[in-house]
C-alpha cells in the first residue's frame, strides 16, 4: 500500500476553478503526473479559500476514465473511428474545410465554442474564423446562458460591463435575487450573502423565482411568479415607486434618456392589473417595490431565469430600470449584477467570440469597429455578413447552408434545446469536428474527427469571473496521451488550413503564437482604449499582482472595483437609457393538450452536462437519480406515488422519469434538472422537450420553461443491476464499460437510468423499466453487459413470473446484484453494497422478495452534507433530540466546510418547529 501523501510529497499550483463564474481560486496538489488533491486559495479575493462541493472534489474528476487521448478519425460515415496522428488529423480537417470553402464560400463552415475555454483559446478561434477563413459563423455556448444579460447591459448602460463587485455584498441594505438560485449554482457567493445578512440584520432579501428554491427559502419576501412574467413584475414595481415618490427624478433627468416613453408604456401595469398574470399578490408586489425604492443601496442579481427567455433582454432591462429610476448604481453596495454561469463566459465576450461581437467589446455591425480590428490584425477587411448564433448555427447545419462545423469544449447534443433537431443536423453535416477533453459525451459520439484537448489542471491561460476579475489558470500536470491545449489546436489547424487555401504566409503571420502568454499579449492590445482596457496586464503582471478587475490601464496600480461612479455611462452621450419592454409571457403557454408548466434548473452538486461532475460517485449522494418533481396535490389528484414512472411530452418529444413529491413547485408546475442526458438516461433528458424559440435581440433560447403533458408510463416490468467498484475503485469506469455494452440495446428501453453512488466503496446502478417482460435471452444479454452472467454467480430464476436474480460475491462481500422482474429489495441491497456488508449477514436474504433490510445499517440514505457525508436521517435524529443548529454542526460537522448544505439543514429545523 502506498504511504499517504504529505505536503512534502506533492507540488502545489495556484489556479482557478473550472465550474461557475464565481471564479474561485484553487490550489492544485499534484504528485508526479497525477492531481491528488485540491484546496481553496485563501489569498484569492473571489473565495478567500472557500470551495463548494463541486470545487472541493475537482481532484476526483481529474481521471483518465472517458478521456480523449488521441485524434480519432472516421473516414466514412457509419464506420468506426480510428486513431491517427496529429499531422494527419489536422491535414484531413484542413482539406475538408478548404474544399467546402472553395466550393460554397467561407460561410459554409462554422465554429461553436464554449464558456469553459480560456480567453486565449477563445481569441485564437475567433481570429481563425474571422481573419483567416472570413466568416462570422462563430458562436459560443455562452449564447445559451449570458447573451440576454449582454444585450440588456448594452441597451441600457451602453456596454457589456457588470458594474458591481463582490465587495458590494458587504455594503448593500437590500438584495433582490431573481431568476437565480445561488445557494445551488453559486454557493460561495451565497455564503457571502449569508455573511452580509449576519453582519447587518436590517438587510432585506427578496427572491423572485417560480420555485421555492433553497435561495428562496432564505428570503424575507419570496415572489413565486408565473414563469415568463418578469417584465410585468418589474414594470409594476416601477409603477408603485413612481406613485409613491420613490424615484430620483434629478438623476433621471441628468443621467438618462427614454424615461417618459417607458413611463407611458407601463402606466397600466399596476400591481392590481398584473397580479393575476404574475401569480403573486398585489400586496407583495407593492412591498417589494417599497423595499427597493426605500433602500439606500439595493443590489440585484440575476442569472438564467431571466436570461433564458424569448424576452430575456427585456427581463434584464426591466430590472436595470429599477436602478436607473432610483439612481442606485455606481456606488458601494448597489447596482445590477448578472451572475455568470460558466467560468469564462465573460472572457469570451471580451475576446469577441460570439457571432455579433468582435474583440475588445467591438460591435460587428459598426464599420469603424471592423476597420479598427482589421488594422490591428493586419488584414484588408473583416467579413460583414452577420454570423449565425447558436440555434441559428445548428439550423443552418440542418438546412445544409453550413456544411462543416467545429465544436470545441461543449456538448450541444445535451445542452441545446430541441435535441432531435440538433442530432439530425450533425448527422446531415458533411464534416463534424469535436475538440474535447472527454471522448464519451453525447456530441463526441457524432464526430467525424475527435481531437483530444487538455482540461482543468493541464492548461495555461486566463479566465474572467462575474465581477470582471481576471485570474490566471495554471497547469499542474501534463495532459494525458496526445491531448493538447485548445489554443494550440486552433493555431495548428489555422496553419494547416492556410496552406490549403493559398494563404500560407498570411496564416503564419496571423498565428505566430508560441505560448499562451503570446496570445494574451495580443488580446490585451485589442482592448486598449476600450471600456475594458487591460493595457496594464499580462501573464507576468497577473502572476505578480494576483487576480485583477478590468479596466486596468497601462499606468494603473490596481483594478477597478465598480463602474459608473461618475454616473457617466457608455452610450455616446454619456447617458443611460430606459428602453421599451416586450411583455409577452412565454414562447409556449400551457393549454388543454399540454397543461403543465415545465421549469428547468440546476442541482446543488452537479454541473452542466455532468461530463466532469458525473464521474464522481459522492456527488450523486444529494440527488441520486434524475426525476421530475411535482406538487403533492398534483400527484394525489392523478393517483401517482413517489417513484411512479411518468411520461412527459411536449410538442417536440417525450421522455420518461420517476416522480418525486416537492412543495417547492406550485400546483400545475413540474421541475426537471438540466444535467441529465444520454450518458445517464436512455433518452436525451429535459432538453428533448424544450423549445428553440429565442429572444430576437440576444438570440438566447428559452431553455427555462415549456408546456408539457404528464401521464403515467405503463412500464410495470423492472430490472435493477448494481455493481460495487470496491474500496476506492473507479465506478465511472464500470459505468463507461456498461454504457458501451448496453448501447445496442438502449432503443428497447422505454426508461433506463445509469448512475453512481457511494463514497469509500463507490458503485454503479442501472434501472430499466419496460411495458413487457424481457425474454430470457435479452435478460442474459443485459446480465452479461453488467458483468453478472449466469456462470460464476449465484442465481435464482422463476420462469413463470419472468424473474431472474443474480449475485456476485468477491472476498466474502456482496459486490454485484441483478434483479429482473422483481426489484423491491433493490434499495437495501444498494445500501449493502455501498456499505460493504459481509455476505454472511446477507446470504439468506439476497433473493428474498422483501423490502425490509436484514441489517439496520443497510437502508436507503440521502446525503445532505457531502463534505462530511452526513445523511438526512442523521440530521433528523439530532433535530428530534432538540439540538440547535450550532449543536448539530458541532457534532456532525455539516455546513462547517463549504456550507452548501446549510440552507437545507435550516429548512429541516424550521419544518420540525412547525410540526
Amino acid at each position: 500500500m502506498n504511504a499517504p501523501l504529505t505536503p512534502e510529497r506533492f507540488t502545489e499550483t495556484r489556479s482557478t476553478c473550472c465550474y461557475c463564474g464565481t471564479g474561485c481560486g484553487v490550489i492544485i496538489q499534484s504528485a508526479g503526473e497525477r492531481i491528488v488533491g485540491v484546496a481553496g486559495d485563501p489569498t484569492h479575493p473571489a473565495n478567500f479559500g472557500r470551495l463548494c462541493t463541486k470545487g472541493n472534489t475537482l481532484h476526483l474528476a481529474a481521471v483518465r476514465t472517458g478521456r480523449a487521448t488521441a485524434p480519432m478519425l472516421r473516414e466514412t460515415r457509419g464506420q468506426p473511428r480510428r486513431a491517427v496522428g496529429w499531422e494527419q488529423a489536422l491535414d484531413t480537417a484542413a482539406e475538408r474545410f478548404a474544399a467546402i470553402i472553395d466550393e460554397h464560400g467561407p460561410d459554409a463552415v462554422g465554429f461553436y465554442v464554449s464558456g469553459q475555454l480560456l480567453t486565449e483559446d477563445y481569441y485564437v478561434f475567433n481570429k481563425l474564423a474571422r481573419a483567416l477563413i472570413g466568416t462570422n459563423n462563430i458562436d459560443s455556448n455562452s449564447r445559451l446562458c449570458m447573451s440576454s444579460a449582454v444585450a440588456a447591459y448594452k441597451a441600457t448602460l451602453g456596454s457589456d460591463a457588470v458594474p458591481c463587485s463582490y465587495e458590494d455584498f458587504d455594503h448593500a441594505d437590500l438584495m433582490l435575487i431573481t431568476g437565480a438560485n445561488p445557494a445551488f449554482a453559486h454557493p460561495i457567493l451565497f455564503r457571502r450573502i449569508e455573511a452580509a445578512r449576519a453582519a447587518n440584520p436590517e438587510l432585506k432579501l427578496i427572491v423572485v423565482d417560480p420555485r421555492r428554491t433553497d435561495t428562496a427559502a432564505e428570503a424575507d419576501l419570496h415572489l413565486a411568479i408565473t414563469p415568463g412574467s418578469d417584465v410585468l413584475l418589474y414594470s409594476a414595481m416601477l409603477n408603485v415607486m413612481l406613485a409613491e415618490g420613490l424615484v430620483d427624478h434629478a438623476f433621471i433627468t441628468v443621467h438618462t434618456t427614454g424615461f417618459h416613453a417607458l413611463r407611458r408604456q407601463i402606466a397600466d401595469s399596476t400591481p392590481q392589473a398584473v397580479a393575476v398574470a404574475c401569480g403573486v399578490s398585489s400586496e407583495d408586489i407593492i412591498t417589494a417595490a417599497r423595499w427597493f425604492g426605500q433602500a439606500k443601496a439595493p443590489l440585484s442579481f440575476w442569472c438564467q431565469g431571466l436570461n433564458q427567455s424569448i424576452h430575456g433582454t427585456a427581463n434584464g432591462a426591466a430590472l436595470i430600470h429599477l436602478h436607473l429610476a432610483t439612481g442606485t448604481i455606481g456606488k458601494p453596495g448597489m447596482g445590477p449584477f448578472s451572475l455568470t454561469g460558466q467560468p469564462n463566459a465573460m472572457g469570451g465576450r471580451e475576446a469577441g467570440a460570439m457571432a455579433n461581437l468582435l474583440p475588445g467589446h467591438r460591435n460587428l455591425a459598426n464599420a469603424n469597429d471592423r476597420a479598427e480590428l482589421a488594422c490591428l490584425w493586419g488584414i484588408p477587411a473583416l467579413p460583414v455578413q452577420p454570423g449565425a448564433t447558436a440555434v441559428e448555427l445548428f439550423d443552418a447545419v440542418h438546412e445544409g447552408r453550413i456544411k462543416a462545423i467545429w465544436i470545441a469544449c461543449t456538448n450541444p447534443v445535451q445542452s441545446m434545446p430541441d435535441l432531435d433537431r440538433v442530432r439530425e443536423a450533425l448527422a446531415k453535416a458533411e464534416f463534424v469536428v469535436v475538440q474535447d477533453a472527454w471522448a464519451d459525451t453525447e456530441t463526441a459520439a457524432l464526430a467525424d474527427l475527435l481531437l483530444p484537448a487538455a482540461t482543468w489542471g493541464e492548461k495555461e491561460g486566463t479566465v474572467t469571473n462575474s465581477e470582471r476579475r481576471i485570474s490566471r489558470v495554471r497547469a499542474a500536470v501534463p495532459p494525458p496521451g496526445e491531448a493538447r491545449q485548445d489554443w494550440r489546436i486552433a493555431r495548428d489547424f489555422a496553419l494547416a488550413l492556410g496552406g490549403k487555401i493559398g494563404a500560407k504566409a498570411e496564416a503564419e503571420a496571423l498565428f505566430a503564437f508560441a505560448t499562451s502568454a503570446d496570445v494574451y499579449a495580443e488580446h490585451v492590445v485589442t482592448t486598449v482604449g476600450r471600456d475594458l482596457d487591460i493595457g496594464g496586464l499580462s501573464h507576468t503582471a497577473l502572476d505578480r499582482l494576483g487576480p485583477q478587475q478590468w479596466p486596468f490601464q497601462a499606468n494603473a496600480s490596481a483594478g477597478t472595483p465598480r463602474l459608473y461612479a461618475d454616473h457617466r455611462f457608455a452610450h455616446a452621450d454619456g447617458k443611460a437609457r430606459f428602453i421599451a419592454l416586450e411583455t409577452t409571457l412565454t414562447a409556449e403557454a400551457p393549454d388543454a393538450d399540454y397543461p403543465f408548466r415545465l421549469v428547468t434548473g440546476r442541482l446543488r452538486d452537479q454541473w452542466h452536462g455532468m461530463s466532469r461532475t458525473g464521474r464522481i460517485p459522492r456527488l450523486y449522494a444529494h440527488e441520486p437519480e434524475p426525476n421530475v418533481r411535482l406538487h403533492p396535490s398534483d400527484m394525489e389528484k392523478h393517483g401517482w406515488t413517489v417513484d411512479t414512472l411518468l411520461r412527459l411530452s411536449s410538442a417536440r418529444n417525450s421522455i420518461v422519469l420517476p416522480v418525486a413529491a416537492s412543495e417547492d413547485v406550485r400546483p400545475g408546475q413540474a421541475f426537471v434538472a438540466m444535467h441529465w442526458g444520454r450518458r445517464s438516461l436512455s433518452h436525451d433528458g429535459v432538453n428533448a422537450l424544450t423549445v428553440s424559440a429565442f429572444d430576437p435581440i440576444s438570440k438566447q433560447p428559452e431553455l427555462k420553461h415549456a408546456a408539457v403533458r404528464i401521464e403515467a408510463a405503463d412500464l410495470p416490468w423492472r430490472l435493477t443491476a448494481l455493481r460495487s467498484a470496491g474500496d476506492g475503485g473507479d465506478a465511472a469506469e464500470i459505468a463507461l464499460a456498461w454504457r458501451a455494452k448496453l448501447e445496442p440495446l438502449l432503443g428497447e428501453f422505454a426508461f433506463a437510468a445509469l448512475t453512481l453512488d457511494g463514497r469509500e466503496r463507490p458503485l454503479v446502478a442501472l434501472r430499466i423499466a419496460s411495458r413487457e417482460p424481457f425474454a430470457a435471452d435479452r435478460v442474459e444479454a443485459i446480465a452479461s453487459a453488467v458483468d453478472l452472467p449466469e456462470a460464476g454467480n449465484l442465481g435464482y430464476h422463476d420462469r413463470a413470473r419472468h424473474v431472474t436474480k443474480r449475485a456476485r460475491i468477491d472476498d466474502s462481500r456482496l459486490t454485484g446484484v441483478l434483479l429482473a422482474g422483481e426489484d423491491i429489495a433493490a434499495p437495501w441491497l444498494r445500501a449493502a453494497l455501498r456499505d460493504g456488508i459481509a455476505i454472511d449477514v446477507l446470504r439468506r436474504w439476497i433473493f428474498a422478495p422483501r423490502a425490509t433490510p436484514p441489517v439496520a445499517t443497510a437502508a436507503p440514505r440521502r446525503v445532505v452534507c457531502n463534505c462530511f457525508d452526513v445523511s438526512a436521517d442523521a440530521i433528523a435524529t439530532e433535530i428530534r433530540a432538540g439540538q440547535t443548529l450550532p449543536q448539530i454542526q458541532e457534532k456532525l460537522k455539516c455546513g462547517t466546510s463549504c456550507g452548501s448544505c446549510l440552507t437545507e439543514v435550516r429548512r429541516m429545523l424550521s419544518a420540525s418547529q412547525k410540526h
